[in-house]
């Protein structure tokens, strides 16, 4: 079902079934959206508070400050010191956490049902009022300092950032969520102060609930934790625009479903400036190479998704895959190898993956791309398709068992798509996929300018 957009106070029911089970959504006059998921069966429930920004909206000089911010918002507020707020979680056995994408900020928890109004109070408190304190930032700088080498001393996560650095180019998203360790260094306080004005407001504030919880209680739980944070809700705003697979543009999203003002459509699939294909060795003293291929891929919003899912599956999603069977089972080159996708409002990739002996980088990074080109020529079987169908959808079901990804996938609906799609509509587009789509989309990936990332020691990596 469209989410549909409005500058005034909106009710919206997206789902209602049988068993009592209810999604509902409400855009509050101050931009504030806010969805939830009633489960029935449910006794506990997660809640998250998403902000429409990430880390490809970061200001020149800023760079780094969005998941910078993530860390302070924990550190305190007027009301609460950070003990406060751990103990708050802790003495009811909840959980609270963050995360920091290239298109998003979440705060979240999850917690009984009965402690709900909690959560709640004190993720607002949080997100409306942080103390940013000086002090504070200078001590969490060295924290972020140490998670950043750690992610460095990990080679396939120093790879993945490789890749996506060279196969975005100049596109934002090319730049780590967390920033470099040089620019942490470099970032004032003042630059994310800056950055929380700019971005924390009501308009982009995302409020999603799942499991058990009453839509009304948590609209109404959540406009007065706002406003006792001192957050404006009763100044009418339109809440901010959706991004669209518009290069560089985004569309109002008031003007969805109507002539004026819609950019012409652009290829869903496409290199993006400053993009480098070839590849790309890089030099690190590590006992297992670490070898990526792929090219641009989907937005996350394309009706081709459901044949990407099929066609990632059956090149690298499992033990029955073929890249599994080929490159472990048949040759012997790597314990772990697989298919990835990832997908964003204008642009995405795909790519092959796999861990193998440095002196093997070579022939398994051969290997990855026959496999490419053999599945783009001749397509998959019935059987494949038929595996992968049942693989996916067991996954959705089991998935969507459990209250946190509901959660999640309200804010993805409201965030990234602009539509709510139940499980039932995601079974039958899956079941719906041929293997001719599969067979076109695979062709027209593989035909994609390839990105080949070595990371091995330098005298096992070829020229």
């Amino acid at each position: 079902m469209p989410l549909v957009p409005s500058p005034e106070r909106l009710e919206q029911t997206l789902r209602q079934d049988e068993d009592g089970s209810i999604v509902r959504r409400t855009v509050l006059p101050s931009g504030v959206r806010i969805l939830t998921e009633h489960m029935p069966a449910a006794l506990s429930a997660s809640v998250g508070f998403w902000v429409g920004v990430g880390s490809r909206d970061e200001a020149e000089g800023q760079y780094g400050s969005t998941h910078f911010l993530e860390h302070l918002l924990f550190k305190g507020t007027p009301t609460r010191s950070a003990l406060d707020i751990s103990l708050a979680f802790d003495r009811v056995a909840g959980e609270a956490n963050a995360a920091t994408t290239k298109e998003t900020t979440c705060y979240h928890a999850r917690v009984l049902g009965e402690d709900l109004p909690m959560a709640i109070e004190v993720i607002s408190d949080m997100v409306t009022q942080p103390l940013l304190d000086h002090e504070e930032a200078e001590r969490e700088r060295g924290v972020i300092l140490d998670e950043l080498a750690m992610d460095a001393d990990d080679p396939l996560s120093m790879a993945h950032e490789q890749f996506s650095r060279l196969i975005f180019g100049e596109h934002p998203l090319a730049r780590p969520v967390g920033g470099t360790r040089a620019e942490i260094r470099e970032l004032k306080v003042e630059e994310f102060r800056d950055h929380y004005n700019k971005h924390y407001a009501p308009e982009t504030l995302v409020i999603t609930a799942a499991g058990a919880v009453n839509h009304d209680d948590v609209v109404r739980m959540a406009t007065e934790a706002l406003k006792a944070g001192g957050w404006d809700l009763d100044t009418e705003r339109t809440p901010m625009p959706r991004r669209t697979a518009t290069y560089g543009v985004t569309i109002d999203a008031q003007a969805l479903g109507t002539p004026d003002g819609i950019p012409e459509p652009v290829e869903e699939l496409r290199a993006m400036p400053g993009s480098q294909a070839g590849v790309f060795r890089i030099y690190k003293d590590i006992e297992q190479a670490q070898v990526f291929l792929g090219v641009p891929g989907l937005p996350t919003d394309s009706e081709n998704r459901f044949a990407l899912s099929i066609l990632s599956t059956v090149l690298g999603g499992g033990m029955s895959s073929r890249l599994f069977q080929e490159v472990r089972e048949r040759r012997g080159l790597a314990y772990s190898t697989f298919a990835m996708t990832a997908g964003y409002s204008d642009t995405g990739f795909f790519s092959l993956y796999a861990g193998c002996a440095p002196e093997d980088a070579e022939t398994t990074l051969e290997v990855l791309g026959e496999q490419f080109d053999l599945i783009a020529a001749e397509g998959i079987t019935e059987d494949e398709l038929d595996w992968a169908v049942g693989s996916l959808a067991g996954q959705s079901v089991l998935t969507g068992e459990d209250h946190g990804p509901r959660m999640s996938r309200l804010a993805g609906a409201e965030l990234m798509t602009g539509h709510y799609v139940t499980l039932e509509e995601t079974l039958e587009k899956l079941r719906a996929v041929t293997r001719d789509d599969v067979k076109a989309l695979a062709a027209r990936l593989a035909a994609q300018p390839r990105t080949a990332v070595i990371l091995a020691p330098e005298a096992y990596i070829g020229e």
